[in-house]
């Protein structure tokens, strides 16, 4: 039986390529004039940047009791943006500290000069690359935010982060940072064992192999920047802040007073935590029973 011409078989399969891309999903990304943020979405055939239909409105200023953390991220933001060195950035510490809000509030001060965010979980780690090829050549700065991120011990998708981070991706990518949030700071969880397998070798602390592995994926953030649960009387302050910032927008004068003090107090007691986080729902219920109670019947 003879064979077909080549150029029969060139053709047939330029005509197959043809039929599979009116098939399979165009490639889209956002319009990052206009859109200051995107999500990317895992599908079956790969993934696609949506625009971010909800941006939390956080002022940097509205984030109290973090002044450390908050003029070192933005420093290295800053940089970003201006295109000068800069480090990926590992958030982590005590939920409800403003790790997220410090993210997003540095983009809505830094968006007018070019700075991007695209949220990702972890089950997209292996679109890092793909996400950083997808944007390489736009005029922005964007900041890949992985928001609560960890691992279980028999997870091993951490290894995919950590290849990234230090192979050439982020290299041939300058207009690409991570920033993550996490409420560990070794993203992998710590265990006794681990320790105890520590050596001494000539007077020296050598750690387990488990341990150097654990460590070894936060290293390779630059900067690293915890947060810790408030004090009663700083967990207070953020609290008349939230009242007065959410009464207003409601005509509402609210201000810590001694029953909302108390009452303050008694809600970060029942939710086990003292933070912004807290203070913020707080003020949302008292200022939203003030408006219900003056509300003529």
């Amino acid at each position: 039986m003879s064979q077909p011409p080549l150029d029969d078989l060139i053709g047939l399969a330029n005509d197959v390529l043809k039929r599979l891309d009116t098939v399979l999903p165009r490639v889209t990304t956002p319009d990052w004039k206009n859109v200051h943020a995107a999500v990317w979405h895992l599908s079956t055939l790969g993934g696609e940047l949506r625009a971010h239909a909800d941006l939390d409105p956080i002022d940097l200023d509205d984030l109290m009791y973090i002044d450390r953390q908050k003029q070192r991220i933005e420093a290295n933001t800053v940089q970003f943006v201006r295109g000068f060195p800069a480090n990926n950035v590992l958030l982590w510490g005590a939920r409800g500290t403003g790790k997220s809000s410090l993210i997003h509030g540095l983009l809505n001060r830094y968006a007018d000069q070019g700075l991007r965010l695209i949220e990702m979980d972890k089950r997209a780690l292996a679109s890092l690359p793909r996400i950083a090829d997808l944007v390489r050549d736009e005029p922005y700065r964007f900041i890949l935010v992985c928001d609560d991120l960890s691992f279980s011990a028999d997870d091993a998708s951490y290894k995919e982060l950590k290849s990234v981070l230090e192979g050439s991706v982020f290299r041939s990518s300058a207009n690409v940072l991570i920033y993550a949030t996490s409420n560990r700071r070794h993203l992998l969880p710590e265990h006794m064992a681990d320790n105890l397998a520590a050596t001494h070798e000539g007077g020296e602390l050598h750690e387990s192999e488990a341990v150097e592995e654990k460590i070894s994926l936060s290293d390779r953030f630059g900067v690293w920047l915890s947060f810790q649960p408030f004090k009663q009387d700083a967990y207070l302050d953020v609290v008349a802040h939230w009242l007065e910032r959410i009464g207003s927008r409601h005509r509402l004068r609210a201000t810590l007073t001694d029953s909302a003090r108390r009452e303050a107090l008694q809600w970060a007691l029942a939710r086990g935590a003292r933070n912004g986080r807290t203070a913020q729902y707080f003020a949302r219920d008292w200022v939203g029973r003030l408006l219900t109670e003056n509300i003529p019947k």
